[in-house]
């Protein structure tokens, strides 16, 4: 009984847990570089989204892929700015593994912001998981409402998991990408919070792959911090997880495990 393949999964996740939690790298003392970088990222976020929230919201009419298309603009010049700015740049490995031909459920590291827009510029078309409070907040919130989000009450789990399946079985048939947070909240470089399953439920029904994703964000972007530190963000994409014959939760700790490992090949 304790060498079944599902046993093991969940071992090993224990046991990267345990490596993972032990690597917590110190960013580097800000200077003034630093706090007038970030100063000006910020103005340039804050400005640009007023600025596209006032194009896309009554660009309703259109299709979505017209607010999809202005909404890439609107993240590739917040990275172009984020490296002009902060230096700030990124490298991705494992383009390779992306399933060609067919949509994916990919469950990804969360550590920052970053992610939340950099995903869209080397993955397919894709709508994202998210809280539904984020849709309340000026501007930024009424636009990214236009952008066809998964909106989620954190609260109502019952409700949430039923959205997420309903609503992202719908995205997956028309060939957008579903981007899931399992973590559910930004966790600090070395940090890992327990996966949860709705992801995995989500590919489990529709039938689609699960495409891990690791990556550092955290260590030059942090969680709910001003300030932008100069540095290459890391991702790497694991090998596309097939679903046929898996139970959701091994389908879960199979991403989680890889995503544990990526992270201590990054870290390290």
């Amino acid at each position: 009984m304790f060498h079944s393949p599902s046993f093991e999964s969940y071992l090993n996740i224990f046991v990267l847990r345990t490596v993972m939690t032990r690597q917590n790298p110190p960013l580097p003392e800000p200077n003034f570089k630093i706090y007038l970088g970030s100063s000006l990222l910020f103005i340039y976020i804050f400005l640009s989204m007023v600025i596209f929230s006032l194009i896309v919201i009554p660009s309703l009419m259109f299709p979505f892929s017209v607010r999809y298309q202005l909404g890439q603009w609107w993240v590739n010049g917040v990275l172009f700015m984020a490296h002009i700015c902060c230096g700030i740049k990124h490298e991705v490995e494992g383009l390779e593994n992306l399933p060609k031909n067919q949509a994916a459920v990919v469950l990804s590291k969360h550590q920052s912001a970053w992610e939340t827009m950099a995903l869209r510029q080397f993955l397919p078309k894709q709508v994202p998981l998210l809280k539904q409070s984020l849709l309340w907040i000026p501007f930024g919130g009424w636009a990214l409402s236009t952008l066809r989000p998964i909106a989620i009450d954190r609260n109502n789990q019952k409700q949430a998991l039923k959205i997420l399946i309903n609503q992202g079985s719908e995205a997956l048939k028309e060939g957008l990408w579903v981007i899931i947070f399992p973590e559910g909240t930004r966790a600090a470089p070395g940090e890992h919070k327990k996966f949860s399953v709705g992801g995995a439920m989500l590919a489990h029904k529709s039938t689609c792959p699960v495409v891990p994703l690791a990556h550092n964000a955290g260590s030059v972007w942090p969680r709910y911090s001003f300030l932008k530190y100069p540095g290459t963000i890391k991702v790497k994409i694991g090998p596309a997880i097939e679903v046929e014959g898996k139970k959701a939760r091994e389908i879960n700790a199979e991403a989680e495990q890889w995503i544990i490992q990526a992270m201590n090949e990054i870290d390290a």
